[in-house]
């Protein structure tokens, strides 16, 4: 756990120079891996941009000496349904597609998917379709029990 918090402190300026986040860092023992998944503010990741980052890291990471066996390094998007980790995020993106998972009923809900029009003082306002009707909710952050981006069929 030492080793991940030092490599997080030594990688964290070379992807804020990159223009990404830093959505999760992993040591995978099994296979000498350090999986670092990143992604820009609003979300979104493309192959080129973790192409460059990767080439950015591989450099810092040569000159240290916290990693003394050979590895791999492995710079990766999120995927296209990752968890929401801090509705924060939902401010930079463009009306995302998510699905929730309640603790309590909204609208004798349990579970809704659709689209996010705003959010605001900790409230998430949806749009999601109810047979052929679209519907509005607003879902209360603390009425959350799991949030992930959603992929549209």
């Amino acid at each position: 756990m030492e080793q991940i918090a030092k490599l997080k402190e030594l990688i964290l300026p070379v992807l804020n120079t990159s223009g990404v986040l830093l959505y999760d860092l992993k040591w995978i023992a099994s296979d000498h891996t350090l999986q670092v998944a990143v992604m820009r503010e609003d979300g979104s990741m493309d192959l080129d941009t973790c192409a460059e980052v990767s080439e950015q890291l591989s450099a810092v990471l040569d000159d240290s000496d916290l990693i003394t066996s050979a590895y791999t390094l492995e710079v990766c998007s999120p995927g296209a349904e990752r968890e929401i980790r801090d509705l924060k995020e939902l401010e930079h993106m463009d009306h995302p597609y998510i699905y929730v998972r309640l603790k309590h009923p909204v609208k004798k809900l349990m579970e809704i998917t659709g689209e996010v029009q705003t959010y605001e003082n900790g409230i998430i306002t949806m749009t999601y379709r109810d047979k052929a009707a679209t519907r509005t909710a607003e879902i209360p952050g603390e009425e959350i029990d799991y949030i992930r981006l959603a992929v549209r069929i």
